[in-house]
């Protein structure tokens, strides 16, 4: 269907189930090569704004804006409140460690990013906001499930069937911030 990667199908089923992204829109979209959760968003979007963020490089889309950065720099934040100039309707992050080949240390480095997307959450996005993360099973499963619901009022987790049945990732829908 002309998609980028697989992760595309992903987001299309975490959207029929949880019904996050509208065509108003204000969506921020980390760790976003080669594009295919962009995609999707760019389907979906038609009056509001994407915003793509990745430290590798991605092809254009149509009506996505993209910044080749790290999405923990300060500089970064504040180039994500220039954009949209206001709090975001979406944040959603399919962002994974680049692997060792070490599960173990992998799982733990991707769910740090995950908890790094957490924490970012709350200051970017309003307080009925959503967040989809990707987060892998593993050993710290319970510290990022406790911090999204420390964060957050509604937190739930789903495995879309478009993920490899062998894979540990699950994705995290969060909503409304609970105040802080």
């Amino acid at each position: 269907q002309g998609y980028r990667s697989r992760a595309s199908y992903k987001l299309i089923e975490l959207n029929k189930k949880f019904k996050f992204i509208n065509k108003h829109s204000f969506l921020l979209d980390i760790g976003s090569c080669p594009g295919g959760w962009a995609q999707v968003a760019s389907k979906l979007i038609t009056h509001g704004k994407i915003l793509s963020i990745d430290k590798k490089p991605m092809k254009p889309i149509k009506n996505v804006k993209f910044l080749n950065c790290d999405i923990f720099e300060e500089k970064t934040k504040e180039n994500i409140t220039n954009y949209f100039n206001t709090k975001l309707d979406v944040i959603i992050s399919d962002m994974a460690a680049d692997t060792t080949g070490h599960k173990s240390l992998d799982c733990i480095r991707t769910n740090q990013l995950c908890l790094g997307v957490l924490n970012l959450s709350t200051k970017i996005l309003k307080p009925e906001g959503v967040l989809v993360s990707k987060l892998f099973m593993g050993e710290d499963f319970i510290e990022v499930k406790n911090s999204a619901k420390n964060i957050f009022k509604n937190v739930n987790f789903f495995k879309p069937e478009a993920s490899r049945n062998e894979s540990k990732e699950t994705y995290l829908h969060c909503r409304i911030l609970k105040t802080l």
